[in-house]
């Protein structure tokens, strides 16, 4: 067990220590692609238990249950980290009956690409291996071509294009899988930014689809110009509903990234790629089963007839009645939980094309549980719930609240999770120690020691202390960031967010503080947590850098 400070007043909370889950909490909720600003993310092995003797695979009933994982009822929508969406059921028989025979893949290609042109409007499409596959391929082919020397020494750029604009809001961790071809981003904050950046260098033009598409530095804005210039633009639209015709495409874009296994119910390993025929035919040749930088990116002819069965199906969907049985599945859950003294509800409708749905939020004062605990509660216990997202903590404060995203969930799972988050919003809470102040003086220079799964690395802290609260600057070997945290008694806990390209490394160190040291873990989110040893800093130490310090 670990205790934890709570909120001003309430004291220190006692609970188990989060061994099997870890939960991230930022600031916004629910559109795929912003999930770098998004919260509640299932970190590596999240409930994995080990039972020392390997499971059976039983080919029947619950096949994970089977060897020990425990399935989730997701009320959170469409993310890859909890396996995107249920495939439909025409989806599964077009993959099955794929699978039975052989055929080339690139005459294979050809016709799936002719038939995604006449249900999508658009010029031509391929079949990727993700959405994430889709912008790598697409970077590619914008800056090799379908030439096979270039295409043969990618990522290696020396002599080709190297540079790709983004507006600042298109900045996400998924822009990785463009950076991975090897092209610089170059950040533009304004339209005269947008302007300078066009060189010989400009292979591409990257916008993430969502509301700031539609700003100053939208489509509209952005597309003429790169046009102008001779230049492609592509939209990451990984979890937006399909528009036909093509709606980033009708407003200047030149090629359109989605993903398959979300909103289209494909398989989860694939996606689509949207736009002129002579640019995605070379974005096909980056991909496998063709020897360049994108084999690694498979997809075979199972995911992509499953692909195609799922667009096809998009166009024959009745989406206005699986909208009503959204509805339908959140007043069940409101009706439930409103029976409970103090619990109100409130609809909130879709600001953008992804993970479109209604969601229901979830609100309370004075039960014995706050939002992040209920939210772990529900992961933790039988059957699985995910939600997505909550508010409030005894350690950070906040109103008390869940959300409810019914996009994924299938017929029934709307009875389970009303009973369960019932049962955790009436259940008892931990029991809270009244508040003690710090009884350790952590002002100072720290060095600390971080033990990975694999590897270390050596971290600074420089720390200000105001009785009870905490303020800094956390550097690690490459990266900085302000911190703020709390300590009461001896037990400290402290959070930082390090930005790096389109993406922020976020940290939350909890430990125990004993004469000039402290130790504890690092919870790092999706990549899990670590061990962590930090001492007081040897001023005398040769070598040591001396950061001005006080107590405020």
């Amino acid at each position: 067990m670990v205790t934890k400070p709570g909120p001003a007043g309430a004291g220190l909370q006692t609970f188990p220590r989060r061994n099997s889950i870890t939960i991230v909490m930022l600031s916004q909720l629910f559109k795929r692609r912003d999930l770098f600003r998004a919260g509640a993310l299932l970190a590596p092995f999240a409930g994995f238990r080990s039972t020392g003797n390997a499971a059976q695979l039983r080919l029947a009933g619950d096949i994970y249950a089977s060897i020990g994982v425990r399935p989730i009822i997701n009320c959170k929508g469409t993310f890859t980290i909890i396996s995107g969406s249920q495939s439909l059921p025409e989806v599964k028989r077009a993959m099955d009956l794929a699978s039975r025979h052989y055929i080339h893949l690139d005459e294979l290609m050809e016709k799936v690409g002719q038939r995604l042109a006449q249900i999508t409007k658009a010029e031509w499409g391929i079949v990727t291996a993700g959405c994430a596959a889709a912008l790598s391929h697409a970077t590619a082919a914008c800056i090799a071509g379908a030439d096979p020397e270039k295409l043969q020494r990618l990522p290696d750029l020396t002599g080709m294009k190297n540079e790709v604009i983004a507006p600042r809001y298109s900045r996400n961790v998924y822009d990785h899988a463009v950076r991975q071809v090897g092209p610089r981003i170059v950040e533009v904050n304004s339209i005269q930014e947008y302007e300078r950046a066009f060189n010989d260098r400009t292979a591409m033009v990257m916008v993430l689809a969502g509301s700031g598409d539609k700003g100053p530095l939208g489509l509209e804005a952005l597309c003429p110009i790169a046009k102008q210039k001779g230049v492609p633009v592509l939209v990451d639209a990984a979890a937006e509903r399909l528009t036909i015709p093509n709606g980033h495409l009708a407003r200047g874009a030149t090629m359109v990234a989605y993903s398959g296994g979300k909103c289209l119910r494909g398989p989860q390993c694939a996606g689509i790629l949207l736009g002129p025929k002579n640019l995605l035919q070379a974005a096909w040749l980056h991909s496998a089963p063709h020897h360049a930088y994108g084999r690694p990116m498979k997809v075979g002819k199972e995911e992509i007839m499953g692909m195609l069965a799922a667009v096809e199906a998009w166009v024959k969907r009745d989406h206005d009645a699986e909208w009503k049985q959204w509805e339908s599945w959140l007043d069940h859950i409101a009706r439930k939980v409103k029976t409970i003294p103090g619990v109100t509800t409130e609809i909130l409708q879709p600001e953008g094309l992804s993970n479109n749905s209604p969601r229901l939020r979830i609100k309370w004062e004075k039960l014995s549980v706050t939002g992040r605990e209920a939210e772990e509660r529900l992961l933790e216990g039988e059957p699985r719930v995910i939600v997505g997202g909550s508010t409030g903590d005894r350690t950070w404060g906040g109103a008390d609240s869940l959300t409810i995203m019914p996009y994924m969930m299938m017929p029934g799972d709307e009875k389970i999770a009303a009973d369960r988050i019932h049962t955790v919003l009436t259940g008892h809470g931990p029991h809270i120690r009244a508040y003690v102040g710090p009884t350790a003086h952590v002002a100072g220079q720290w060095d600390v020691d971080i033990q990975y799964g694999l590897g270390s690395s050596r971290h600074n802290l420089v720390l200000e202390q105001k009785e009870g609260q905490l303020l800094g600057t956390h550097s690690g070997e490459y990266l900085s960031s302000d911190l703020r945290g709390l300590i009461r008694e001896n037990e400290i806990i402290f959070r930082s967010s390090h930005r790096y390209e389109g993406t922020r490394i976020g940290y939350e160190f909890s430990g125990v503080v004993k004469d000039d040291s402290i130790t504890g873990t690092v919870h790092l989110g999706e990549y899990g947590q670590a061990r962590f040893t930090a001492r007081r800093h040897n001023y005398g130490q040769p070598g040591g850098v001396v950061r001005p310090v006080k107590n405020v």
